[in-house]
C-alpha cells in the first residue's frame, strides 16, 4: 500500500520511542494516532480477557481517549507507554464494575484446540480445560481487585514488576506482595475446589 505524502509525514520513524511521539503530539495532536497503532492490539487483548470482546471494544476507545486527554501529564522519561495505557485500562475496568454495581465474571482464556488424533480425545481435553478455566475464573473472582489486577498484568500481559508498578501507580514492593498473595490465594482456592470435586 502506498501512503499519501501527508500520511508519510505523520508516520513516526520506526526507532522513535513512545515518549518522543507523545511529546510531538502536544504540538501536533494527530501524531498521537501512532500510539494507538502501536498499542491498541495489546490493550484490546487485555480488556477482552477482563470484560469480554464486546465491552472491550468500547473500553479500548475510551482508554485512548483518556490517554489523549492526559498526555500532557505523561512521564516523558518513560520510553514505553504501554504500562501507562494498561493502568488507564485497568482503572476503566474498575470504574465500569462500580458503575454496573454487580460482580463481574472474568473471561476464561480461549483454549486452543489440542493436537489430539481422535475426536473423543479432543472433546475430553476440551472438557478438562473448560473445567480448569471455570475453576480458575472462580478463584480469580475471589481475589481483591488490587491483587487480581497485578496477577493479570503479569500473567496475561507479561509486564515486569516495574511496568506493573508504573501501570497501577504503586511501589514495586507492593507489586511483589500483591502478586505473592494472589498466587498463594489462587493456588489454595484451586486446590480446595479440586479436592471438593474429587470428594
Amino acid at each position: 500500500m502506498t501512503l499519501l505524502p501527508a500520511e508519510e509525514e505523520l508516520m513516526p520513524p520506526p526507532d522513535e520511542d513512545d515518549a518522543a511521539i507523545i511529546r510531538r503530539s502536544l504540538r501536533e495532536p494527530e501524531r498521537f494516532a501512532a500510539i494507538f497503532d502501536r498499542h491498541a492490539p495489546h490493550i484490546m487483548r487485555y480488556l477482552a480477557h477482563r470484560v469480554g470482546r464486546q465491552v472491550a471494544d468500547d473500553l479500548v476507545a475510551e482508554t485512548f481517549l483518556v490517554a489523549f486527554g492526559i498526555r500532557g501529564k505523561y512521564d516523558l522519561d518513560r520510553p514505553d507507554a504501554r504500562p501507562w495505557l494498561y493502568g488507564i485500562a485497568t482503572n476503566l475496568v474498575r470504574r465500569r464494575q462500580r458503575e454496573d454495581g454487580r460482580e463481574y465474571r472474568l473471561r476464561a482464556a480461549i483454549v486452543p484446540e489440542p493436537d489430539a488424533d481422535g475426536h473423543a480425545d479432543r472433546v475430553a481435553e476440551q472438557v478438562t480445560a473448560a473445567a480448569m478455566n471455570q475453576l480458575l475464573g472462580a478463584a480469580l473472582v475471589e481475589l481483591s481487585s488490587g491483587d487480581r489486577d497485578v496477577l493479570l498484568l503479569v500473567a496475561w500481559e507479561g509486564l515486569t514488576y516495574d511496568e506493573v508498578a508504573q501501570a497501577l501507580d504503586i511501589p514495586v514492593g507492593t507489586v511483589r506482595s500483591r502478586l505473592n498473595r494472589a498466587r498463594r490465594q489462587t493456588r489454595a482456592a484451586l486446590t480446595a475446589k479440586e479436592s471438593v470435586n474429587r470428594g
